[in-house]
């Protein structure tokens, strides 16, 4: 594949991958975690899920921000990966503490350490190729 093509490929991919943290982050921050279904809760659990949501959209946003010259973002683009897939051993721990989570929540495992890492091995084949 041609290397500009595999390029745009790749800002595509996290274009469209950005819109997991964004939207959701920003429901989350709006709505909290009754959106969820989930009851809602204590104050201090609402407290711990906006904060947490203001992350995950911080996230969204770095990424987002990776694109325009993603060849270019690479200890930008690894530090926010390696974050995520931190964040998806923490959902994976309560997978194995607590029990599956809804489809929602085991889809966002599956991004994190799933999509991410792929998308961080083929973002260090990109830049590779742009250095060539």
């Amino acid at each position: 594949m041609r290397a500009d093509i595999e390029r745009r490929l790749l800002q595509l991919a996290v274009a469209f991958t950005c819109l997991v943290p964004l939207s959701a982050a920003t429901l989350s921050l709006w709505r909290g975690p009754d959106w969820l279904g989930s009851g809602g809760g204590s104050t201090d659990l609402d407290s711990h899920f906006r904060y947490l949501s203001g992350i995950f959209l911080a996230l969204g946003i770095g990424f987002a921000t990776c694109i325009p010259a993603i060849e270019r973002r690479g200890p930008r683009f690894r530090l926010l990966a390696a974050l995520v897939v931190a964040g998806g051993l923490g959902r994976l721990a309560s997978l194995v503490v607590v029990g599956a989570p809804s489809v929602g929540h085991l889809a966002g495992l599956a991004i994190e350490l799933g999509v991410v890492p792929l998308l961080t091995f083929w973002h260090a084949r990109v830049a590779r190729q742009a250095r060539s």
